[in-house]
This record gives C-alpha cells, structure tokens and sequence, in this order.
C-alpha cells in the first residue's frame, strides 16, 4: 500500500513538470484541469473563510472557563478548525464563549462587550449557567438569552471540553450555511411526535389529537 502511495505521487510529480514546461496537452491536460480546479462562489469562500478563522475573546466568567482554556492544549488543540488565536479586547474578536454563571450586576457589562465585537459576531452559551441558570437557579444569576443572542447552547455542568469542542464545529457548521440534520432527518422519525390529548371537559372527551 505504501508502495503505491509513493507511486501515484511520483506520477502527479512528473505531470506538474510536463504542466509547467507545457508538455501536457489533450486528455491528459483535461485530466489534470478536472482534478484540480475547485468552483465555488464568492459568497461560499468568505462563508468558508469565517467558519475557519473565528477569533474567541479571552474572556471567563467561573469555572467553565478552566474546561474553555484546555481546549487550546494539545489533546485537543482547537487551531485545527483555526480557533486558536483568543483575543484580549472585544475589537479584535468576533466570538464570544460565556463559561459560567452571569449575574444581574455582569449582564450589562456582558453585553457592552459583546456590542463592541467586531461583525458578523457569534455568542456560545458554555455550561448550564449560562444557558438556564443551572444549579444557581435565584434571583442573582440571569441566562444569556435574556439579554444578548446566542447561536449555540452546550450544556452540561461543567461541559467537558469535548464538548465545547462540538458546539463550535456546530457553529461553524451554521456560519458556512451547512447544517446537520437533526436526529428526526438522520433517522428517518419524521412524524413521530406525539401530541398529548386534551383534559377531557364537563361535556365529554378530550378533543385532542393522539399521537402517531
């Protein structure tokens, strides 16, 4: 196998010679062309080009930020997906990973930040926080949702790294317009939801819906 790996190289290497002397002419000229020329649009390369080189905010609220800061190590080493570059000031980024809980008092403050960021800009809920307020479930912590828009939820209390991991693929996945199919699609579910009946009333039966 690796005899033909080395092979099919020392073929390409030999064709890009003739290409640059002008020696490959006919089908093999086609040939060469067919392989190696990509069409797109130019919409489609700056999606690409977004999803690939996002820039995060240094930025932590609790203790989601510790499981936010070893994703840039190297069991998982996020500048594979072009993510590495974590930025210091909101002017320079255009991501925003909220890890931990955001009181009342943070909120505004959160959201100054994140006007100040640069556009197209994205928001990712890290931990239950966050998301739902989670086990801080009182009057001095407020969810993202309620006071800035945010693209991607990852729950969990606190979220593994792998797990941010997922939610930024799923983000990129949305910034280069090509998003996986839910669960219902992957599986074939489509109408499988059930619609719980209605109390039944005073007059009779519910008039409610059974499920499929």
């Amino acid at each position: 196998m690796k005899r033909e790996k080395l092979d099919d190289l020392r073929v390409r290497q030999l064709r890009a010679r003739d290409l640059l002397r002008g020696d490959l002419e006919g089908d093999a000229l086609q040939k060469h062309v067919e392989e190696r020329v990509l069409t797109t649009t130019l919409d489609k390369a700056v999606e690409w080009a977004r999803g690939n080189s996002m820039f995060p905010l240094t930025f932590g609220l609790a203790c989601c930020a510790i499981e936010m800061m070893s994703v840039v190590g190297a069991r998982l080493d996020i500048a594979r997906f072009g993510f590495e570059a974590f930025r210091a000031s909101p002017r320079q980024a255009d991501l925003l990973i909220l890890s931990g809980r955001v009181s009342i008092k943070m909120a505004p403050v959160v959201r100054r930040i994140y006007d100040q960021m640069l556009e197209p800009k994205y928001a990712i809920a890290m931990g239950a926080c966050s998301s739902s307020m989670g086990v801080f479930n009182n009057y001095a912590i407020v969810p993202a949702d309620k006071f800035m828009p945010v693209d991607v939820h990852v729950p969990g209390c606190p979220p593994r790294p792998e797990a941010l991991m997922h939610g930024i693929i799923k983000l990129r996945a949305m910034v280069q317009e090509d998003p996986s199919m839910g669960w219902r699609e992957r599986y074939g579910a489509d109408g499988t939801v059930e619609v719980l009946q209605s109390a039944p009333t005073e007059g009779g039966a519910g008039t409610g819906t059974p499920g499929a």
